[in-house]
Formats: structure tokens, C-alpha cells, sequence
């Protein structure tokens, strides 16, 4: 059977999509890869839908056994990436056969990496989605990380693709100190100028105390009028950035929970969301405000950025 052996799990990998949209009324929190660009990005390179699932990696990857020809790609963060311990890129693909092993080393720049295979996993879906929750103990390889003698199932008889690459101007860089962009959220009125000054003009740092379900800052205090930051308990998304009485922020990511019931005061745009899934604690940002139709724009590009790249992977065939 064709097949993924895991020699070496990493320090955290697991299957992720693009997550579980349609079961938030539930109470199922969305999940899914904390950089979709990347994921994307990996997916097209290999010739798979724009959503197929693929390995995240954190931090540092796996050593991988291949058991079939496949076609990879790996894109996110900048990383060390060795095939049968010859040296190969991020952003663009390469061909693998049965017995060709894959070393995945430190992720150098930024913080995950998104490994596409041809085809994808031979897994079943779970509400829709392959992403992994771990809290659920659900999707994924058995609702878990990748462990040592895992043994992933793939896709059998997928057609041969050709090798593609990025180009050098839309390969994406993280460095230490980010300028997130943001639209205002539907509380802001509860802060006061003190608080509102700071979050527009310091700057914040990615705590240690952060995870896939949301993102911790420390910096000045973002102050509430009269001492509240509760509100009733309303809908949250990636990149809410709601404020709890101490008055550090905290960002929502992707394995958010539904609701929340701390005042909100600002929503990172989507198109910065994989600027923000890529940091690593200690990490520092400031805030930027820009309207909402400019947040529409930056999307587009983005996502036009993704076209472009499938286009030219398509017309190749």
C-alpha cells in the first residue's frame, strides 16, 4: 500500500486543511492550518486542489519514508530540507520514489512549514475536513500528532505532475518584527484613549504562553472604560484580537472556540494571517489600521498571487 512511514515525528505534526467552517453553530471550532497561504501554496505546486490536506510542521520536521512515486513540495518558512541527504528547496517540487527518505530540519525563517504530497492522504474526512483537533481528539492521522512508526496511507495511482517553483518575488519572508494590518472590531468603543493609543503606537510581544487556539501578547495595557472588558458572549474569527481585563491582547487562531466574552477591538486582516501564524514567541508586531475595503484589496491580491501560480502550474501539464 502506498504510503508515508515516519521515521522521526518532529516536534509537532499533524494533518491539517482548511478546516471545518460549517459546524461553528455546534459549537466545532473551525481548526485547520494556521497558515492557509502556505498550505495553498504546497498544494499547487504538487497539482492538488488548493485545499488538500498536508502536514503542518512546527519548528522542526520529520524524517519521512516514502512507500510509492509521489510528487512533494514544501512552503511556508525558510528550512532545512534534505532528500536522500542531498540538499533541496522550500517552494518548489521534486519527484520521490519508493525507499526515498525525506529529512525535514530546523525551520530557520518564520515557524511552520506546509508539506504537500501529490494526491494527498488516503484518510477519511471527519465533518468534512482532515485537519486535525487535538482537544477533539479528532480528524488527522487517529485525532493526533504524527508519532514515531506512524504509517500514513496515500493516495494510490495519482497521475505524474510537472515541477514547478515559485517565483523568487512571491516566495514569502517572516522576520523578527511584523507590521500586522487590522479593521476596527465592533467593540473599540469600550477602550479608552490610553488604551486605543497604545495598541495603535507600541509595540507587542508574542508570548511563550501561546498555541494553536490563540495567540498571547504582552506590551502596555490596553485599557477599558470602567473596568470592563466582558461582553455577552459573541462570534469570534482568525485574527480577532480580543482584550481580557489585565489588558493584554490576545489574538484568536485557528483552533479558536466559536464564541468569546472579552471585548474586541480589532480583527487582523486575512490577507496578514500567515505573517501572524508564522511568528515565534519573542517575536514583536505593531498594529496598523487601513479601512475595509483596503483589507478587500490586499485579499485579492493574495489571492490572486495563488491564481496566477495555479495558471501557470496548469498550463504545464
Amino acid at each position: 500500500m502506498s504510503s508515508i512511514d515516519v521515521i522521526q515525528a518532529g516536534l509537532f505534526t499533524s494533518i491539517q486543511d482548511l478546516g471545518r467552517p460549517n459546524y461553528q453553530h455546534i459549537g466545532m471550532p473551525v481548526g485547520g492550518a494556521m497558515d492557509t497561504f502556505a498550505l495553498q501554496m504546497a498544494n499547487i505546486l504538487v497539482g492538488n486542489e488548493a485545499s488538500e490536506a498536508c502536514l503542518e510542521i512546527t519548528m522542526r520536521g520529520p524524517v519521512l519514508k516514502f512507500n510509492g512515486s509521489y510528487t512533494l513540495a514544501a512552503a511556508g518558512g525558510a528550512c532545512e530540507l534534505k532528500l536522500n541527504e542531498t540538499d533541496i528547496s522550500c517552494h518548489q517540487s521534486y519527484k520521490v520514489v519508493s525507499g526515498d527518505v525525506l529529512k525535514i530540519g530546523l525551520v530557520t525563517e518564520g515557524l511552520r512549514i506546509y508539506l504537500a504530497i501529490s494526491g494527498g492522504f488516503n484518510l477519511p474526512k471527519v465533518m468534512g475536513s482532515h485537519s486535525t483537533y487535538l482537544r477533539g481528539g479528532l480528524g488527522g492521522f487517529n485525532g493526533r500528532a504524527l508519532k514515531p512508526d506512524d504509517s500514513i496511507p496515500l493516495k494510490s495511482n495519482v497521475p505524474p505532475v510537472s515541477l514547478r517553483k515559485v517565483r523568487e518575488q512571491n516566495i514569502p519572508h517572516y522576520p523578527k518584527h511584523v507590521k500586522l494590518r487590522f479593521v476596527a472590531g465592533p467593540d473599540r468603543e469600550r477602550f479608552t484613549k490610553d488604551g486605543i493609543y497604545n495598541f495603535l503606537n507600541e509595540i507587542y510581544t508574542l508570548s511563550p504562553q501561546s498555541d494553536r487556539m490563540g495567540y498571547r501578547l504582552t506590551g502596555p495595557v490596553i485599557s477599558h472604560k470602567n473596568q470592563q472588558a466582558d461582553i455577552i458572549s459573541s462570534a469570534i474569527a482568525f485574527g480577532t484580537i480580543q482584550v481580557p481585563g489585565e489588558g493584554q491582547p490576545i489574538i484568536m487562531m485557528a483552533d479558536r472556540q466559536t464564541v468569546g466574552g472579552y471585548a474586541r477591538i480589532a480583527h487582523v486582516i486575512s490577507a496578514d494571517l500567515h505573517k501572524l501564524a508564522q511568528m515565534k514567541p519573542g517575536d514583536t508586531m505593531r498594529f496598523v489600521e487601513v479601512k475595509l475595503e483596503e483589507a478587500h484589496r490586499l485579499l485579492k491580491e493574495q489571492r490572486n498571487l495563488l491564481n496566477d501560480l495555479y495558471e501557470l502550474s496548469a498550463s504545464d501539464k
